[in-house]
């Protein structure tokens, strides 16, 4: 366990969309519907744990054999909306993301060529029947990727520091729509600032993907376990979709000035997080 641990690490941020019940096809449909009637539905650690004990075995499983029937579930203005966990498929994703974040030897001891080889083999047959599938859920270790700020306001912030068995919570949700026209806006601020900028290949990259869901849905921006790297006043303090609503709004000013120092506090606050991981 310590030694993958090590490089598996669980610090990651998520981006998610609940879609509303009468998004899904039946029979899907009314397994959500009985799914959410059920006492005590897990939590974003739940599932956490469940992936991670998929490496513990000799050799590690990178891929569920088998797709969860689990989800995340909220009520929003008396609608049921639903985020599959969809476990398998994004397993198959992040395997094929892993050669970027680890140098080949440690990859290769982490989760051996054969392995990786033949994931790849079945996620190659399962997407040829499976062409329009899509995963509800995001995620993204050690860091929350800038374009993410630019789907929500600091408005839709919520912040609760924890108590002695619950762990603090930094999230933002807003609805589908709104994400929507401000990925709109800021792409078109961002091009008529600049040519090209990896804030734009993300931003326009989020924004097709939020276009594979219902209008109706929502979208949630989660620190996860992120929380668990930063002191509570840092949290407290953590207002970067204001700072990116700044920079993209000094930019739309032609104040650069203004937009540099909203990118610098940027900057500052997600160091400390970067130094984590490379101390790892």
């Amino acid at each position: 366990m310590p030694k993958v641990s090590s490089v598996i690490v669980p610090y990651a941020s998520y981006l998610r969309v609940y879609e509303p019940l009468a998004a899904f096809p039946e029979p899907e449909r009314s397994h959500w519907a009985r799914y959410a009637e059920r006492p005590g539905l897990p939590s974003y650690q739940d599932e956490l744990r469940r992936s991670l004990a998929d490496l513990l075995p000799t050799p590690p499983v990178p891929v569920p054999v088998h797709e969860s029937g689990d989800a995340f579930v909220l009520d929003v203005d008396g609608v049921l909306c639903v985020c599959p966990w969809r476990t398998r498929l994004r397993g198959w994703l992040a395997l094929a993301d892993l050669g970027a974040e680890l140098p080949p030897p440690v990859l290769d001891a982490v989760l051996p060529p054969v392995l990786r080889r033949q994931a790849a083999q079945d996620h190659e047959r399962w997407a040829a029947r499976n062409p329009d599938a899509r995963p509800w859920i995001r995620s993204s270790t050690w860091q929350v990727p800038l374009p993410w700020f630019v789907l929500v306001s600091d408005e839709e912030r919520v912040y609760e520091k924890g108590a002695a068995e619950a762990a603090p919570v930094l999230r933002y949700r807003t609805p589908m729509v709104q994400a929507r026209r401000r990925v709109a806006r800021g792409l078109r601020t961002l091009r008529d600032a600049m040519d090209e900028s990896p804030l734009i290949d993300g931003l326009v990259d989020v924004g097709r993907w939020l276009e594979e869901f219902h209008p109706r849905s929502l979208v949630e921006l989660d620190y996860g376990g992120l929380v668990h790297l930063l002191p509570a006043d840092r949290l407290d303090g953590d207002h970067s979709a204001a700072d990116v609503a700044a920079g993209i709004e000094a930019l739309r000013d032609g104040d650069g000035t203004a937009a540099g120092e909203a990118y610098g506090r940027l900057v500052t606050r997600w160091r400390a997080v970067r130094d984590r991981r490379s101390a790892n």
